[in-house]
């Protein structure tokens, strides 16, 4: 029987169930079902025709799919807010924009997804490109710029390849005055789970949150004053909030990654925050200091938006998932040929499924015996296979950073990730065959990809 699995926001309404079962043949069938057994849903999920709403998306077994779509008996429904500005379902694009942040600019790369990619636009010459990504709700562009003289600054425009008078520099993110801080870095921009709003992770760790989408910032003075802050560490790359994590269709909910700070969670919109480390083991510190330590190194944090309540992670020394929204953590190394790493993606329409790149350690930060090597779990990291076909395999000493590794969220999923050598490397099958689409590039410190729709001539 069909099992249909429902957001928080949504639980209340069918007493407290997260997944249940509902006979039917289609998409339809099953929820006209669910509502007619749980009436408090009515509304919410259809329309008052029976029909299902514009703003929420059903996934059958990581595949978005319209009413009509006919079910398997053990078919998995997944109900969620749908993103705005998505494409038509099961839609998938010829081309692909990758935005590669480097040490020398922006290359803003363009063409067949898992082939040769061309260079559409170099922006921001001589200058580290953090971070760079497009708000799929809106599609701006936002790249965190930081210039040896001048310092971190964050700007937008609508079109990635345009030049770079064109591009709008925000009033933020930076510190209030009475902060006594200056933002040094600016490592993330995430889109939040409500219109408008985009959060900011920087160095020192502090958080930002937007809500006329992206134009101005303003601190989260909780997270700031926490009272365990002075006993907090930076890792090599200094004090960093790096990954955010929002909840679809729960915006008062947020999962925040800190090197070395670990793991925080709010449930209330960031008024109030506490430490979500359980489980982890930071073989850094002696073990007789781990109860207490705050050094807990964060590298990269994942949450499948399918199934919010997991999230993955990399960690100095760890690769770990949670079930339970990032208070406690199970190490899901074992299979890999090292549990240390930076860079970590999942597969959005698929909860079980995550992408690590394993580095040596933290003394030999390269792949592993020169072969470059993606990995990928289809059991949350219960097993765990290379990808390497079309990989460099002799003497290739790669070295992948925290954001140099994403995805496009098409079907099938296609993967990038870039090398401190200045090699991008694309895949449209899964992982599954790999070509270089790019390469001297400068040294690559982000990779972020989105679906473009095919110029027609």
């Amino acid at each position: 029987m069909p099992r249909v699995h429902l957001p928080s926001s949504l639980l209340r309404l069918a007493g407290g169930r997260s997944e249940i079962e509902v006979p039917g043949g289609t998409v339809l069938e099953v929820l006209r079902r669910l509502v007619a057994e749980s009436p408090a849903l009515a509304g919410w999920v259809l329309d008052e025709r029976g029909e299902l709403r514009p703003h929420v998306a059903v996934f059958v077994d990581g595949e978005r799919a319209a009413g009509d779509r006919p079910l398997e008996p053990a078919a998995g429904l997944h109900v969620v807010p749908a993103i705005s500005g998505g494409g038509p379902v099961n839609e998938t694009a010829d081309e692909v924009e990758v935005l590669a942040g480097t040490r020398k600019g922006l290359f803003v790369l363009r063409g067949p997804r898992g082939g040769r990619l061309v260079l559409a636009a170099r922006v921001f010459a001589g200058q580290a490109v953090e971070y760079a990504a497009r708000d799929p709700r809106t599609g701006r562009v936002f790249a965190a710029v930081t210039h040896g003289h001048f310092g971190p600054h964050l700007f937008a425009a609508a079109d990635a390849a345009a030049p770079e008078e064109a591009w709008e520099r925000t009033e933020g993110p930076a510190f209030p005055e009475d902060a006594g801080a200056a933002v040094e870095r600016i490592w993330v921009v995430e889109p939040g789970a409500e219109e408008g709003v985009l959060w900011a992770g920087v160095a020192p760790a502090a958080l930002f949150r937007s809500e006329d989408g992206g134009r101005t910032w303003s601190l989260n003075e909780p997270l700031w004053a926490e009272p365990s802050r002075p006993s907090w560490q930076g890792g090599a790359g200094g004090l960093c909030l790096h990954s955010i994590c929002p909840w679809p269709g729960e915006p008062e909910r947020l999962a925040v990654g800190v090197s070395a700070a670990g793991v925080w969670l709010t449930d209330d919109g960031g008024r109030s925050w506490r430490r979500g480390v359980r489980g982890l083991v930071p073989r850094y510190v002696p073990e007789e200091a781990r109860a207490t330590t705050t050094m807990f190194c964060i590298h990269s944090l994942r949450r499948p938006p399918l199934e919010p309540a997991t999230l993955y992670m990399q960690f100095h020394g760890g690769v770990y998932r949670s079930d339970d929204a990032g208070e406690s953590w199970i190490d899901i190394a074992r299979g890999l040929p090292s549990d240390f790493g930076f860079p970590m993606t999942i597969d959005p329409l698929d909860p079980d499924r995550a992408f690590v790149i394993p580095l040596v350690a933290d003394y030999d930060r390269v792949t592993p015996d020169g072969r470059t090597r993606v990995y990928e779990t289809r059991d949350r990291g219960a097993s765990w296979r290379a990808l390497a076909d079309g990989l460099p395999q002799d003497a290739a000493y790669l070295t992948v950073l925290r954001q140099a590794f994403g995805e496009d969220g098409q079907r099938p999923l296609g993967l990038y990730f870039g090398a401190e050598s200045g090699e991008l490397f694309a895949s449209a099958d899964g992982g599954a065959t790999w070509a270089a689409a790019a390469e001297r590039l400068p040294a690559i410190l982000s990779v972020r990809a989105s679906a473009r729709a095919p110029v027609r001539v």
